[in-house]
C-alpha cells in the first residue's frame, strides 16, 4: 500500500486526469443538466437534516441517473449521482481506465468494485457546505473496504471550497452509521468522540487532480462563496472480497456491481 496514503488517509495525485478528460466530463453533466426536466417534485440534497434520505428518488438512485438540488438555492443543482459510471458512457470511458485500476490496487482493493459515482457541481455563490464524515458511515462493508476516487474538475482552494481532511485520523474509530431501518433512514451513534483537535488540512488542488480519500477518513468541505465554480466527480469503490452491508442506503437489486472491465 502507498505509504503516505497509509500514513495520512488520503493520497493527492497532481495532473492524473488530463484537460481533455475534465473537459468531456463538465460538457457531458452540461448535457446530462440540459435535458433534464425536474418536474413539480425537486430532491434537495442536505448534509445537516439528510431530508433527502426520506425520498425514494434518492433512496433508488444506486442504479440510476438522477439529480439533487441546493438546499439554499432549490432551484440550482448540487450534483448528480449515482450510477454514471455504468449508465454513461463519457463516465464510464474516464471511471474505468487502466491506471485507476491500478491505483486501486495499490491502495489496497484487491478485488475492487465499482459502486457509485457523483458529478459534485459547488457551483459560484451557493455551492453547500458538507460536513465532517467517514464515507464507511454511508457505504459500509466488513471490513470496511470503501474509497473514495475525487477528481478536481477545477481549481479547488480555501476559497471556493476545497476538501478539508484529519490528516491521519483514519486510523480511528467509525463514528456513525447510516442505515436503511423499516422504511426510512437512521443515524446510528457508534461512538460519541469528538473528531481530533488539530488544525484541518485544506487539500487545495489543481484542476485534474485525484484525491484519494481512506473510507475511515473524517473530511469536509466548506460552502463556496466565491465567484468560482467548484465542480468535482467522485467515485467511491469496494472490495468485492468484503461484505457488503444489506442496511446500506444504496442497494443495487438487479443492477450488479462491476469492477473495472
Amino acid at each position: 500500500m502507498n505509504a503516505d496514503y497509509e500514513r495520512d488517509g488520503f493520497l493527492v495525485v497532481p495532473d492524473f486526469l488530463p484537460a481533455a478528460d475534465c473537459d468531456a466530463l463538465q460538457a457531458r453533466a452540461a448535457e446530462l443538466v440540459a435535458g433534464f426536466d425536474p418536474g413539480p417534485a425537486r430532491t434537495v440534497f442536505s448534509t445537516r437534516d439528510q431530508g433527502h434520505a426520506r425520498d425514494r428518488y434518492f433512496l433508488e438512485s444506486g442504479g440510476a441517473i438522477r439529480f439533487f438540488f441546493e438546499e439554499e438555492a432549490p432551484d440550482q443543482l448540487n450534483k448528480i449521482g449515482h450510477a454514471l459510471h455504468d449508465l454513461d458512457p463519457v463516465f464510464e470511458r474516464v471511471s474505468r481506465q487502466p491506471r485507476l485500476a491500478a491505483l486501486a490496487h495499490e491502495v489496497g482493493l484487491e478485488e475492487p468494485l465499482l459502486l457509485q459515482s457523483m458529478y459534485i457541481f459547488k457551483n459560484p455563490g451557493i455551492g453547500g457546505e458538507v460536513g465532517w464524515h467517514q464515507d464507511a458511515s454511508y457505504l459500509h462493508t466488513t471490513p470496511i473496504t470503501v474509497t473514495g476516487f475525487w477528481f478536481a474538475l477545477d481549481d479547488a482552494d480555501r476559497d471556493n471550497g476545497c476538501l478539508l481532511a484529519l490528516e491521519g485520523a483514519h486510523r480511528g474509530r467509525l463514528r456513525q452509521r447510516f442505515r436503511r431501518s423499516g422504511e426510512g433512514m437512521v443515524m446510528d451513534e457508534l461512538d460519541s468522540e469528538p473528531w481530533p483537535s488539530e488544525e484541518p488540512v485544506a487539500i487545495e488542488v489543481r484542476r485534474g487532480t485525484l484525491v484519494v480519500l481512506h473510507g475511515l477518513l473524517p473530511h469536509a468541505s466548506t460552502a463556496n462563496r466565491s465567484s468560482r465554480p467548484r465542480h468535482a466527480y467522485a467515485l467511491h469503490l469496494i472490495d468485492r472480497r468484503a461484505t457488503y452491508s444489506a442496511d446500506n442506503w444504496l442497494q443495487r437489486p438487479d443492477f450488479p456491481l462491476r469492477g473495472f472491465s
